[in-house]
């Protein structure tokens, strides 16, 4: 049966969005991290950032968003001074593939969605999209499941970058787009100012900027084959299924 490409955007969107950070904060990646000297937060900011390579901490925040600028030099400029950018990256990464392997190593359909996926990564326009280039450069490792897992991360940075683009096209600042989506999180992203509540406006926009992103993702989702979208839905839905979310 066909699967329509706006509703595999938004259906799969979501799910990846877990998926594709299931292994940030695992018990497995924190303990990698400890082994590199890095608390749990400068693994995952450095790890994460680290496939843009050896740039300055404003890159950095400027392909993530929503961080505060401070909190990115503290957490990703303190990492530097333990570990090179792109071997951290590579460690990050490899977690992920490990928790791939771990988890969905007797699933069914990961060849098909990998195969799947690497059409899609073809066909996907990454201009203004760098974190999701840099990403998904990463050389592909050979296993299923870790490749499975590495491709979730990948479309995971995709879809946020492409909903950053849509932010700051909307005119929304993307501070106030975290007050939208994730209030309870403010503080979290570095924000010691008081919260002011979003505005009925600012909500709007957001809405707008999740629109502009399904359509985004939408365009290029429908130039797969039936069937890949078929494998590609059904390769999320597994994955997430294994991983409980």
């Amino acid at each position: 049966m066909s699967t329509s490409s706006t509703d595999l955007a938004i259906d799969t969107g979501t799910k990846l969005g877990k998926i594709g950070q299931a292994f940030y904060f695992h018990p497995d990646t924190v303990a990698r991290g400890q082994e590199l000297g890095m608390k749990p937060f400068q693994f995952y900011g450095l790890g994460r950032g680290g496939v843009l390579g050896d740039v300055d901490n404003s890159v950095v925040h400027s392909a993530f968003g929503y961080f505060h600028p401070a909190m990115i030099d503290h957490v990703v400029g303190g990492a530097r001074e333990l570990i090179g950018a792109r071997e951290c990256g590579r460690e990050y990464m490899e977690c992920a593939r490990n928790l791939g392997r771990a988890t969905f190593a007797d699933l069914e359909g990961l060849a098909e969605f990998s195969e799947a996926a690497e059409a899609l990564a073809d066909i996907i326009d990454g201009t203004a999209l760098t974190l999701y280039v840099a990403t998904a450069a990463e050389p592909l490792c050979a296993d299923l499941p870790g490749r499975a897992m590495q491709h979730a991360v990948a479309l995971r940075e995709w879809r946020g970058s492409v909903h950053l683009v849509a932010i700051v096209g909307s005119g929304l600042d993307p501070v106030r787009a975290h007050v939208v989506k994730r209030p309870d999180d403010y503080a979290m992203f570095g924000y010691r100012d008081e919260m002011v509540e979003a505005t009925e406006q600012e909500r709007a926009a957001h809405e707008a900027a999740e629109g502009t992103t399904n359509e985004i993702c939408s365009a290029a989702l429908a130039k797969l084959t039936d069937e890949q979208r078929t494998a590609y839905a059904a390769g999320v839905d597994a994955m997430a299924a294994a991983l409980g979310i």
